[in-house]
């Protein structure tokens, strides 16, 4: 008998609410947004799978974000019990494979001949890109689950505990590290920090986003995204879960849960404009517009230039989609289903869409021009091309 929409909403929100906490609460949630049934709609491309490969055992029980990483024509990815495999981006064909025999919980990095990632147990690890072995092995203060990111000289991590730790990243040896109070309750999971050479953009799960020099450490300046409002714990929490986008002549946009969506000067900190926006996604900037997708599951064009609407796509409310990513004129977005949902950039119509896995896809999809890899809960990562 066939699984109703129900039914399988209920198992995913099950799970998901299990892990959506780091602190406990009494208190049963209910779904604020309940999924959307899929409308046909007429496909002005198709997806059209090239390769697929098993990934060990996927992101295991509590989806850990463990998003892959394409660097020169290879695609890295893990899984959460520490198996790694590094596979050539066009063939599918695998270049080697590891276990470190240690849990993986963030996702992955690869840059400059190293894949960097974090561990459940406190751990940053870099490891070669040529053979799998592991380079050096570095402790932070607790669980990592955003994806280190570095720089010229510098590796930053921000764990679980709202620590921002960076490491020499040719030996892992800890230059600085900076920390701030973080409150009782907060959603599962961390902010991913935006790394250029001077500066560190970190957000927090007490609704602040903070500019640290990358010399020292030292907070150059900080703003308040997010106000916490409301009685109970749940009602505020203020996390700034995504990633600030940082654009070549100096804007950050930055989200917050139960907060807003803001466009800093990333000099000063100077607000540009702001709007009511709840998002723990990171969102996309294409051109002069910003995509981002809210805690409903709306997918949103804005202006970046004003922060006003250019157009809303409501047909996959409450589908838990991923944050957004760019292919060949399309938003690339997976769902709680396993569906992967292409929409047009200047529309918001749907272009494409098809299924890869039932158990989900929760990371962020990884593009290259008209390619899409995309790695499903359970492990399978598949690579798609856009045929119009």
């Amino acid at each position: 008998m066939k699984m109703t929409l129900a039914r399988k909403f209920h198992l995913a929100l099950t799970a998901a609410l299990a892990l959506a906490l780091l602190a406990g609460c009494a208190n049963k949630a209910e779904p604020r947004y309940s999924p959307k049934e899929l409308k046909r709609f007429d496909a002005r491309a198709e997806l059209d799978t090239d390769w697929r490969e098993q990934v060990g055992k996927g992101l295991g029980r509590a989806t850990y974000p463990i998003a892959p990483s394409l660097d020169n024509g290879v695609i890295y990815a893990a899984d959460e019990r520490g198996r790694v495999m590094a596979l050539d981006s066009r063939s599918g064909e695998r270049r080697w494979q590891t276990d470190l025999e240690v849990g993986v919980s963030s996702g992955l990095t690869a840059v400059a001949g190293q894949v960097y990632l974090g561990t459940r147990n406190g751990e940053v690890l870099a490891v070669s890109q040529s053979n799998g072995e592991v380079s050096w092995r570095a402790r932070v203060s607790s669980e990592v689950l955003a994806a280190p990111q570095p720089n010229n000289e510098l590796l930053i991590v921000q764990s679980v505990d709202g620590t921002v730790t960076a490491l020499d990243r040719l030996t892992g040896r800890e230059r600085w590290v900076h920390t701030t109070t973080e409150p009782a309750l907060t959603l599962r999971g961390t902010g991913t920090p935006t790394v250029i050479d001077p500066v560190t953009f970190a957000g927090f799960a007490n609704g602040r986003l903070v500019t640290l020099d990358n010399r020292s450490g030292q907070p150059l300046w900080e703003r308040r995204i997010a106000v916490p409002r409301g009685r109970s714990e749940i009602d505020r929490m203020v996390d700034l879960g995504g990633q600030p986008v940082l654009t070549p002549d100096g804007r950050l946009f930055v989200t917050s849960y139960n907060g807003r969506l803001v466009a800093l000067e990333a000099p000063s900190g100077e607000v540009l404009w702001e709007r009511e926006h709840s998002s723990y996604q990171t969102p996309v900037l294409v051109g002069d517009r910003l995509f981002t997708v809210n805690e409903a599951s709306h997918v949103i064009a804005l202006d970046a230039r004003s922060g006003e609407e250019v157009w809303r796509n409501r047909d996959l409310e409450g589908r838990w989609l991923t944050a957004p990513a760019f292919a060949d004129g399309n938003l690339v977005l997976g769902d709680f289903e396993g569906h992967v949902h292409l929409l047009d950039v200047e529309s918001g119509d749907f272009t494409a869409r098809t299924r890869i896995d039932g158990s989900g896809i929760s990371v962020r999809p990884v593009t290259e021009s008209n390619r899409i890899y995309v790695l499903a809960n359970s492990g399978r990562l598949e690579a798609l091309d856009i045929k119009r």
